[in-house]
């Protein structure tokens, strides 16, 4: 089969995603933690020491291709994090870690820590990172734009990409 170099970048932009959903699960079963799956403890992290909405977490993309109400849900049910209705907003419910959260939150910080040090060996240093997630945001810009009403026409502006 023939492919471009976009269909292979496209292609390895979501097997990065599931080898590192995959590290996530290791890291979660070497500490015996059984009751987050990955995609959570990754929606988990992302919340960090902030209080959001279940729509920020969207917004902000956050989910990771998955259901947001259903992980949050099931995360509340585990104890990693709590969700208060919003005094302004009764329809909306803020969610923030828990103490077991921060405790897993802390986990994982230290997990991307530990690759940092181990990537200080490789080839891949922050420069080339920073090419890389240049190169990505300007692919994300151009995908958004071919799911967006503008379509093409956003291409014409060479400053957007």
């Amino acid at each position: 089969m023939h492919t471009t170099p976009y269909y292979d970048a496209i292609h390895m932009f979501e097997r990065l995603h599931r080898y590192f959903l995959d590290v996530v699960k290791a890291e979660l079963d070497k500490h015996h933690i059984l009751d987050i799956n990955n995609v959570q403890a990754m929606i988990l992290h992302n919340i960090g020491h902030d209080e959001l909405t279940v729509g920020e977490l969207t917004l902000r993309g956050y989910y990771l291709g998955s259901n947001v109400s259903y992980n949050v849900k099931k995360m509340v049910e585990t104890g990693y994090i709590e969700q208060q209705r919003s005094v302004h907003d009764k329809r909306s419910f803020r969610v923030k870690l828990t103490e077991k959260g921060k405790k897993l939150h802390k986990m994982i910080t230290d997990m991307f820590s530990k690759h940092e040090e181990k990537l200080k060996s490789t080839e891949v240093n922050d420069k080339t990172l920073h090419d890389i997630i240049s190169v990505m945001r300007q692919l994300e810009r151009f995908l958004a734009s071919q799911s967006s009403f503008s379509g093409l026409a956003s291409l014409d502006d060479e400053d957007e990409i």
